[in-house]
Parts: structure tokens; C-alpha cells; sequence
């Protein structure tokens, strides 16, 4: 497992600097589990929905489209509805189906049933809320349905591929522009800088000089944190990051946070494993063995859901649901802003108050603020 997990782990984000990559990085995330495949499975707010499948599933999703099975997909029809996109909680066939739909349903009795294909075992990984997307594992009806500490595993790497997706958005948004990457770069709200095994930075964008000095630093050449209390765990969270074997322990940490002067919120910053550059960006990271990814939040803009989550220990979902309450927004607009029902937001929002241990609104926007500022 050790040796397909690594495998595995350097696919996934190379995904995100080649996204014709992401087939072999579902390939490799199905061979962890001896899987037949796995798929990216998309649901735009307009009710679109595709998916993208590792190598060994083309066939099969040539017969799905063909079919116009994403219109009829029960499976995906319940996930959505059951907010599976939404809520970063792992599921499986019995969290969507009864065994009857599961015996007789069209898409078991006349698509998947025939293929061999009897379970999937998925989570959330978006790390856009306008558009939900899954992380599927394919399993044959020859295997027993997935357990929850399968379902678990297939959560962790739900991480790592969110946290690519999330660096290849920025970085497939700085391709569409003129003027090269790094100036590309320049014009995203997030601070980027490439290290090479030493942690020596080897590339910055205009957002990330501009936070050294103000949180981050450079001490030979290597980045730190200026904070003494954020020094030592961002020197581990970097070589951490530098090796596939020890990035394992990633997907269960959050990011370190790196406070500034008073009035500043603090910089949340990523260390993500990159191992083999290629495509378009490959002249300014073929050297580097790291990506750092410096989230610096805009005074009164809503914290980023994703470090709301893994400050707070919440699901991807309750952490949307969070964040935008949690920066003054009601619970009716915040179901709009999410594309979900205002009773599903109210319900999210009290899984929230349960695991956080408050019970006001008001308490959750100055846990967050505390969060921000202390």
C-alpha cells in the first residue's frame, strides 16, 4: 500500500499542473484499493453533469455518455439531492440506494451489473462552491461494499486532490492570461512561491514578495515564518511536503497559520508536494520539490472554507456553511450563495454549533474572528 500510496500521491498533484494527468491520478488512487477505477464526477448548479475516469474505465464511460446515463444516473441524482457534493462526507451505494434499487434500478440492473461494476465509494473534493465535484472509487461485484475505514482512506485522498484541484484552479486561471505565468500569477489573490529540496525558493509571485516581511521571511534563502510560534511548524509542514512517504500525514493536518501585526488576519499557508513538472509550467517549477500556497484573506471577505474546516474539524460542507455565517452573512442568503436549501443550511449550521460547542450565530462570528486574529 506504502508504495502505491506514493505512487498515487505524486499523480495527484502533478494533476495540477497537467490536468491531462488527472486519468493516470485516478488510476493510481483505484490500484490503492485493488479497484476496477476510479472518476471525477462534476454537477454544475445548472444541473450539468460529466465526469472524467482513469484509463482502465474509458470504455465504460463512453457507453455512460453514449447512453445519456448522466441525466438518469440514480446514484448521482441521490448524491446530489442528499447534498453528498455539498457536504465533504464520505458515502457509498446503501447511503443512496436500497438494496431493491440496488438490485432492479436501471442504472445497476442495465449499466453497471453487466459491466462487472456493483459499488462506488466516494466524497467531495471541490474546492469551488459553484460546482460540486466527487472523487469516485469503482469497485467489481465481485468484492464486498466499501467499509467505512475504506471510506475513510478514500476521504484522505479526497484531501490531497482537493488541495491540487485548488492550486491547478489558480494556475489553469493564470494560462488563460497574456503576459506568462508569473505575471499571471501576480494578478491572484493568493501568494505562490516554488522551493527546491532545501526549501530554498526558487520562484514568487508579486503576492507572495509582498508577504515577506509581512508574516513570511527568508533566512538564507529558505522561506520562514516571521512569527517565532508558526517557525518550527512550517519548517515541518515544508519537509513534510518533500516527500510522498511523509505527505501522507498532509491530508490530517491543517495549515499552518502565520499571524501577523495587530488589525492583520493571518496568512494560512499550504505545503504541497510536487515532483515532476511538466506541461506549461514546467520552465519555472522543473527544479522545484515543493509549492507553498499563501492564503492572505481580504479584511472582512469570508475565511476560506477550507481553513475554516481544517481549523475547526469540520466536513467541506459545514465549513461553506461556516465561513459565510461566521462573516455576518444569514443563513437564507448563505443557502443561496451555496446553492442549497435554507433548511439544509440551518441543519448544517447546527452540526456546526454541535462540534464547535456554541449555540449562537453570534458566537460562531467571534470564533472566527478569534481564529483570525489571536
Amino acid at each position: 500500500m506504502n508504495d502505491r500510496f506514493e505512487t498515487a500521491l505524486e499523480s495527484i498533484y502533478d494533476s495540477a499542473l497537467d490536468p491531462s494527468r488527472l486519468p493516470d491520478a485516478l488510476q493510481h488512487i483505484a490500484d490503492c484499493f485493488g479497484d476496477v477505477g476510479a472518476s471525477v464526477v462534476w454537477a454544475r448548479d445548472d444541473g450539468a453533469i460529466g465526469t472524467i475516469v482513469a484509463p482502465s474505465q474509458q470504455r465504460e464511460q463512453i457507453l455512460y455518455e453514449d447512453g445519456a446515463w448522466n441525466t438518469r444516473d440514480l446514484r448521482a441524482i441521490r448524491a446530489i439531492e442528499r447534498g453528498y457534493f455539498f457536504s465533504g462526507e464520505p458515502f457509498t451505494d446503501r447511503h443512496l440506494c436500497s438494496e431493491e434499487e440496488m438490485r432492479s434500478a436501471p442504472i445497476y440492473a442495465d449499466f453497471l451489473l453487466p459491466l462487472g461494476i456493483a459499488w462506488i465509494g466516494g466524497v467531495a473534493v471541490s474546492p469551488d462552491p459553484r460546482v460540486g465535484v466527487l472523487l469516485c472509487v469503482h469497485r467489481s461485484e465481485n468484492r464486498p461494499a466499501f467499509s467505512e475505514a475504506e471510506l475513510a482512506e478514500i476521504a484522505r485522498f479526497g484531501r490531497h486532490l482537493e488541495r491540487s484541484l485548488r492550486l491547478g484552479i489558480h494556475l489553469f486561471d493564470a494560462r488563460q492570461l497574456e503576459n506568462g505565468l508569473g505575471d499571471a500569477l501576480a494578478r491572484l489573490h493568493i501568494g505562490v512561491f516554488a522551493l527546491d529540496p532545501r526549501g530554498r525558493v526558487l520562484f514568487s509571485n508579486a503576492v507572495g514578495e509582498q508577504l515577506i516581511g509581512d508574516g513570511l521571511g527568508l533566512a538564507n534563502g529558505r522561506l520562514v515564518a516571521e512569527e517565532a510560534g508558526a517557525r518550527g511548524r512550517l519548517e515541518t509542514a515544508l519537509i513534510g511536503a518533500s516527500s510522498p512517504v511523509r505527505a501522507k500525514k498532509l491530508g490530517e493536518l491543517g495549515p499552518v497559520m502565520v499571524h501577523r501585526g495587530r488589525g492583520k488576519r493571518p496568512i494560512a499557508v499550504y505545503a504541497l508536494p510536487l515532483l515532476n513538472a511538466i506541461g506549461p509550467a514546467a520552465e519555472i517549477f522543473a527544479h522545484a520539490r515543493v509549492v507553498v500556497v499563501a492564503m492572505d484573506p481580504d479584511t472582512g471577505a469570508p475565511t476560506d472554507p477550507a481553513v475554516v474546516r481544517d481549523l475547526l474539524g469540520l466536513t467541506l460542507g459545514e465549513a461553506r456553511v461556516a465561513a459565510l455565517v461566521g462573516a455576518g452573512v444569514p443563513p437564507q442568503e448563505a443557502a443561496k450563495r451555496l446553492g442549497i436549501t435554507e433548511e439544509t443550511a440551518r441543519w448544517t449550521l447546527k452540526q456546526v454549533f454541535s462540534k464547535t460547542g456554541i449555540s449562537r450565530q453570534s458566537e460562531l462570528v467571534h470564533l472566527l474572528s478569534r481564529l483570525a486574529l489571536d
